[in-house]
């Protein structure tokens, strides 16, 4: 599949389910990383949003450029009535954006989608001098409570292609080196979303490796979901747990 189709189908699903990010982590971005109201922010692979919601808040123009149009429709629906938001369409590789146009970019849950080499040409024509490149996931936890390890074990067991795209298998060595000969530093917060078993089931098929109704996996990972909530929730909710990590330098 193309990785730039892959999340055509679950857009609804990503908007209503997939979480925000912590205040302490876009906090750090204005007050430690250098970002400030009125710069110019290129939020790569933007999605459906929610990061460059989180920019205009501070007061940060934003250009979010995403290639996938249902999500980038979802995110105009939302955000473009706001006068510093404008969507482009391209991709990290080839942005479309002017050389030396922006003042940092954000890559918000979508850099281990990229081509890294291309990306980083492409990073540093856009880019100003002196201007930052941000690199941010909210991480899903997937040990330290019976709920998180048996999530982990479900999507082992009936995800598409889990292993293979899980945005886990870049290491923090591989990261480092997109930055170099520049350091990299290293941020992390934590963060929990307390679902119940419908929010539960929306959060699994906003991921791209979750099978899909019609799909021999469907129904029987369904089936093993709602007996994971039925053994982990209280008070009708379980908490999905995330440690937010922001990588970050100079290109």
């Amino acid at each position: 599949m193309d990785n730039k189709e892959r999340f055509s189908t679950r857009v609804d699903a990503y908007v209503k389910y997939r979480p925000s990010y912590p205040a302490e982590a876009v906090s750090y971005l204005y007050d430690t990383v250098g970002f400030q109201a009125g710069d110019e922010i290129a939020d790569i692979g933007a999605g459906t949003g929610k990061f460059s919601k989180l920019l205009l808040a501070q007061g940060s123009r934003v250009v979010a450029v995403e290639p996938n149009e249902p999500m980038r429709e979802a995110a105009v629906q939302e955000l473009g009535g706001i006068a510093n938001y404008r969507a482009a369409d391209g991709a990290a590789e080839e942005t479309g954006l002017p050389d030396h146009s922006v003042d940092h970019i954000v890559c918000a849950q979508a850099f281990h989608w990229f081509d890294r080499a291309a990306a980083r040409a492409e990073f540093h024509r856009i880019l100003k001098p002196g201007g930052k490149v941000v690199l941010i996931w909210n991480s899903r936890l997937q040990q330290g409570t019976p709920f998180l390890e048996e999530y982990e074990q479900l999507l082992q067991r009936y995800g598409t292609d889990y292993e293979k795209v899980q945005h886990k298998n870049i290491s923090e060595e591989a990261l480092s080196a997109f930055f170099a000969p520049n350091q990299m530093t290293v941020a992390r917060y934590t963060m929990s979303q307390l679902l119940n078993e419908e929010e539960l089931a929306g959060r699994l098929l906003s991921s791209s490796y979750a099978p899909e109704p019609g799909h021999p996996n469907y129904e029987p990972m369904r089936a093993e979901l709602h007996r994971i909530f039925e053994r982990n929730e209280q008070d009708g909710v379980v908490s999905f747990d995330y440690e937010t990590e922001i990588f970050w330098g100079e290109m």
